[in-house]
């Protein structure tokens, strides 16, 4: 029976960062990770893979290569068992291991919608981070012209994206009002939805997919309005849901939404089991309320938490919510969310004014790759303190999104923004007198004094 001090089940965003942060934090131990697959994906570029990207091979996480720089045993198998009484788990290979701490990183998978008729016919794909599946997929999938997305997330609208690149002919099936309708306010959705129509996707929006038709192969789908659109493939992006079945045969306890329960240090009701990433129960930053974001930025905030817990408690290293933060491109064009939107303040009945503006993220604006930068702030009322903001310019908007999320995180106030000290350059910036950050910032103050 192999012994290890710290056990890690997955190597994939959260994986990697609780192995080599528990290893540095405890050097004198041994770290231990297993899993599945013998080349781990970057979750967030799989739909790169379809365009921009030659193969799957260009999205690599280069885990075997950390972990053996740092002293971490990786294992190629899969966990059938975890013993919690005895601490060990049991291997498909029938090989026992037994442990000090296990860290379980066991993931997410991808919604299979067993109410919809057709799912099962052939051309009928879902987008699991599993690079067999996604290099088979890609290699059916090149012979294919006509194809319908089932869901406008940020996966189905990259995919499609991606594939319109290619020359497919691409619809994009939504049965919200506005594409990336969840992680968005309408104002910002739908100018990322006209900048995805501008470049070729067909979409199609408040419409739900009753059925995908065929014989045995995809011929199209047909809506719940009657309506028939034809297709060659169809790709599912319909969600995620925890991978906790390990946990929950081993007794740990699982939350009403299906994720593994965890306290702040990420420890599950056994003290010596963590939990982290997509398998394990989320807080709002803002609002305390139980969450089902999956994101590999908080994913890897939780893996550090939960590495520097591992055999002593700080009162200071703690996980204190997710802040929902979200960004994507489309073309040269970047959008981009962090902590409250308007729509979710509104039913969460906040107090709360927005700062809106509008301005160009390089000065002067006629410089070449200058580019239109909208930014929007959720401000509460009382207390000026930046609840949400959210971000639709070009491809820096991912990097100001970054700068919302610690703002939010620190609970900087709208008074904070306006006294805010930024380096600034004609080819980096926009002007220091129109920075849309801060100028929005202003907005929201002029109408915190009404």
């Amino acid at each position: 029976m192999k012994k290890t001090d710290i056990l890690v089940i997955g190597s994939s965003a959260a994986g990697l960062v609780a192995a080599l942060n528990g290893k540095r934090m405890n050097p004198e131990k041994e770290v231990t990770v297993i899993t599945k697959q013998a080349k781990t994906m970057i979750p967030c570029g799989i739909p790169y893979i379809f365009g921009s990207l030659e193969s799957s091979d260009k999205n690599i996480l280069p885990s075997s290569t950390m972990f053996e720089a740092n002293g971490i045993t990786e294992m190629i198998a899969e966990v059938l068992k975890i013993d919690k009484d005895n601490r060990k788990v049991v291997l498909s290979g029938g090989e026992e291991i037994t442990y000090e701490k296990l860290v379980i990183a066991t993931g997410s998978q991808p919604i299979s919608p067993k109410w919809l008729p057709g799912i099962d016919k052939k051309n009928v794909f879902s987008v699991p981070k599993d690079k067999v599946y996604i290099d088979e997929m890609k290699a059916k999938l090149q012979g294919l012209k006509r194809i319908v997305t089932i869901g406008a997330g940020f996966i189905g609208v990259e995919m499609s994206d991606e594939l319109n690149k290619v020359g497919k002919e691409v619809t994009l099936i939504e049965r919200l009002p506005n594409i990336l309708g969840l992680a968005f306010d309408e104002d910002v959705a739908v100018r990322c939805q006209n900048v995805l129509s501008e470049r070729g996707v067909k979409i199609m929006t408040g419409v739900s997919v009753k059925e995908i038709i065929g014989e045995d192969s995809v011929k199209g789908v047909l809506l719940e309005n009657g309506e028939r659109v034809e297709a060659d493939a169809i790709i599912l992006s319909l969600g995620y849901i925890p991978n906790v079945d390990l946990a929950k045969e081993a007794g740990l306890q699982i939350s009403d939404r299906g994720c593994i329960m965890v306290d702040e240090y990420m420890r599950t009701d056994e003290p010596h089991i963590f939990a982290i990433g997509d398998c394990a129960e989320k807080r709002d930053f803002v609002t305390r309320k139980p969450s089902c974001i999956m994101l590999a930025s908080t994913a890897c905030a939780e893996a550090r938490v939960a590495a520097m817990n591992l055999y002593k408690l700080s009162a200071i290293k703690t996980f204190s919510g997710t802040i929902s933060i979200f960004a994507t491109a489309i073309g040269d064009h970047g959008f981009g969310v962090a902590g409250l939107t308007e729509t979710i303040a509104q039913l969460e009945n906040f107090d709360y004014v927005t700062g809106e503006f509008e301005g160009v993220d390089r000065h002067p604006g006629c410089l070449p790759d200058a580019h239109k930068q909208f930014v929007k702030l959720i401000v509460g009322r009382e207390s000026g303190v930046i609840l949400g903001g959210e971000v639709a310019g070009g491809l820096s908007a991912g990097e100001l999104t970054n700068t919302i999320g610690m703002i939010i995180e620190n609970r900087m106030t709208v008074n904070s923004l306006l006294l805010l000290q930024i380096g600034t350059h004609p080819l980096l910036t926009a002007s220091p007198a129109g920075y849309p950050l801060v100028k929005a910032a202003e907005n929201a103050a002029m109408k915190m004094m009404k």
